[in-house]
């Protein structure tokens, strides 16, 4: 019989008030473990098992949720997971309704990143003052990335598609892994330093957290920042986010994308190139139709001061200051003429013949004593110049051959001064007091 004395539960009021219970004392919470039963039906909502070594979960995402989901669930992986604990009623079981997934390995990371970021945020390393734009036009561009990634495939197909005639020069690095972050910190210090690129692009293609975190290393985002040449960052695909992203000059959501923001399209180049072909042929033509008309002005006063009417009254006044200098001239000829005339006849009258005969004589025996004297010098230079001559006939190496000797000399012109020096059949060159004297070398009997 019922005790009304008893407060009697149904099975689902109990649910009920456990679910009340449960959802009401417990915040959200994170819980991490191996995931296992992975069922995933049409509904698109995920139902699995949360477990440990002792004990499991029952967990649940709605669909909408797990439509977010970056890896596809699967049993033996390890997760943590952020959601709230309630009870499903139908079966009296308690379970995780979880509002997030994400692989074990990334939360460790994620909590790092998170912490990096607003410490470099509370630096100004990321504020947008600080940042550089690109150049309107890249002539040379440095590509710091692996040679072998799919990144770099990209980025090059649309900068042939777009522009053929940027010069690319690779600088290679790693880009994943524990030493990749050393690595690309020494690829950009030495691109930056060496003054060849106008822009640099850092990039490789998409990944996990864990593949992309070379790119969220402290040492890597301060070079960045150091870098003296703009830095454009393109590192996974739109949905990757990495601190050299935040800290680089510019991000573009993917490789190719990058491409496109650091080189034009080859037809907006030539449009834009016959754009400003049309301008300064139109400024050209305003600039000489002005010079045009200033040159018209210039003739027309030109015209009014009649340059003919000056030139032939100054061309009369020339003639006639020519008269008047030959005139000046032949007086002044005249005039020294005379003086010349009376001043002959004045010495004749003070200087008799005798006198005159006298210093005739004394310039005849001066004239004569300098001839001597030049004679003498002459005798004296030749007798020195002889006993030059045969001084250096005496150590004259062809002094030496008159005496019957010979110089030989091999086919080079060396002088050949022993046997040692010969072959069989080596062409030798005698040189002789009157001429040379082709010899060959024979073999010894």
């Amino acid at each position: 019989m019922n005790d009304p004395s008893r407060n009697v539960l149904t099975p689902s009021q109990l649910g009920a008030l456990a679910r009340d219970l449960l959802e009401g004392s417990f915040p959200m919470v994170w819980v991490e473990g191996e995931l296992g039963s992975v069922s995933r039906p049409a509904s698109g909502h995920v139902y699995f098992n949360l477990k440990d070594a002792r004990a499991q979960l029952r967990c649940a995402m709605w669909r909408q949720r797990a439509g977010l989901l970056r890896f596809a669930p699967r049993d033996g992986i390890q997760v943590l997971l952020r959601g709230r604990l309630t009870v499903y009623e139908a079966r009296g079981d308690m379970q995780l309704v979880v509002e997030h997934m994400e692989e074990a390995g990334e939360g460790a990371l994620r909590r790092a990143f998170e912490e990096l970021k607003a410490k470099l945020v509370g630096e100004g390393l990321f504020a947008p003052e600080r940042k550089r734009p690109l150049p309107r036009f890249v002539r040379r561009l440095g590509i710091v990335t692996s040679p072998s990634g799919a990144a770099i495939r990209d980025v090059l197909h649309v900068i042939a598609r777009r522009l053929p005639l940027l010069e690319i020069e690779i600088v290679p690095s790693p880009v994943q892994g524990a030493a990749a972050t050393a690595q690309l910190v020494q690829a950009l210090r030495r691109a930056g330093a060496s003054g060849r690129y106008d822009a640099l692009l850092l990039t490789r293609g998409g990944g996990s957290l864990e593949d992309l975190w070379c790119f969220n290393e402290e040492a890597l985002v301060r070079e960045i920042a150091a870098c003296p040449v703009p830095v454009l960052a393109a590192i996974g695909h739109e949905i990757d986010t990495t601190l050299a992203d935040f800290v680089a000059d510019l991000r573009a959501a993917t490789p190719s994308a990058a491409a496109e923001l650091l080189v034009p399209d080859r037809s907006e180049l030539q449009a834009l190139l016959q754009r400003q072909g049309a301008r300064l042929q139109t400024a050209m033509q305003r600039r000489l139709d002005a010079l045009a008309q200033r040159a018209d002005r210039a003739w027309l006063r030109l015209q009014g001061q009649r340059p003919h009417a000056r030139l032939e009254r100054g061309a009369l006044r020339l003639a006639e200051m020519h008269r008047r200098l030959d005139m000046q001239r032949r007086r002044l000829l005249d005039t020294r003429s005379e003086q010349l005339r009376q001043l002959a006849m004045r010495l004749q009258h003070r200087h008799p013949a005798t006198t005159l005969t006298l210093h005739h004589a004394r310039l005849e025996r001066a004239l004569t004593a300098l001839v001597r004297a030049q004679a003498a010098t002459l005798d004296r230079r030749s007798v020195r110049l002889h006993a030059l001559a045969r001084a250096l006939h005496a150590v004259s190496p062809l002094g030496v051959l008159e005496r019957g000797y010979a110089i030989l000399r091999d086919e080079d012109g060396r002088v050949v001064r022993s046997i040692a020096q010969t072959r069989t059949g080596q062409r030798l060159q005698g040189r002789l007091a009157d001429g040379s004297l082709p010899l060959r070398v024979e073999p010894a009997e």
